[in-house]
């Protein structure tokens, strides 16, 4: 009899185990349906008046390089002389080499139009969305640099890292047939 009632205990235990195990499932299941379901038809986007170039875009991603990219809000960026999105604003000339550039990896291009105009360019694939070069372009320029999330990169986190990180709250869903919030002008 007594090992009729250790079958039976261990009959109950692994029951009660697989119940659980198909609770938890059922629950998490059910949050990534929910999860599926509310992003469906929305993606990340930041919000650019909201803004404040904080610099967490670039650690808080889950990807590496961040998802966040500068853009530009003019088809063609300012021809400026002295970019301070591109330029630091304490350096000792205007030469274009790396001790006198905002960006950390040279992200910015400058080229030449016409003398004394430039163009400058950004290379997506070498942003990290550090954000230096867009609160250079508000502090000292046109405020043309802003931040957005491209969908290209981005894997559309169920809660946003860089949103949970954001200290202003810039970081919103918007509707995935508009995903991209331009700047104003």
């Amino acid at each position: 009899m007594s090992e009729e009632k250790t079958n039976r205990r261990e009959f109950l235990g692994a029951g009660v185990r697989a119940l659980g195990l198909l609770a938890v499932s059922g629950v998490l299941g059910a949050m990534a349906a929910r999860g599926r379901a509310a992003r469906a038809g929305t993606v990340w986007q930041i919000q650019p008046e909201k803004c404040i170039q904080c610099t967490a875009c670039q650690t808080a991603c889950v990807l590496s390089p961040s998802a966040v990219k500068c853009v530009h809000a003019y088809a063609m960026c300012g021809y400026c002389d002295l970019c301070f999105g591109f330029y630091t604003d304490q350096r000792p000339d205007n030469g274009i080499g790396a001790e006198n550039q905002r960006c950390p990896t040279g992200a910015i291009h400058r080229t030449g139009v016409t003398d004394p105009y430039y163009q400058y360019i950004i290379d997506e694939s070498l942003c990290i969305g550090c954000a230096l070069c867009v609160k250079g372009c508000h502090a000292f320029g046109n405020g043309s640099l802003y931040l957005q999330i491209r969908h290209d990169r981005c894997v559309n986190c169920n809660e946003c890292a860089v949103a949970r990180a954001c200290p202003s709250g810039a970081i919103v869903r918007v509707p995935a047939d508009k995903p991209y919030l331009l700047k104003a002008r």
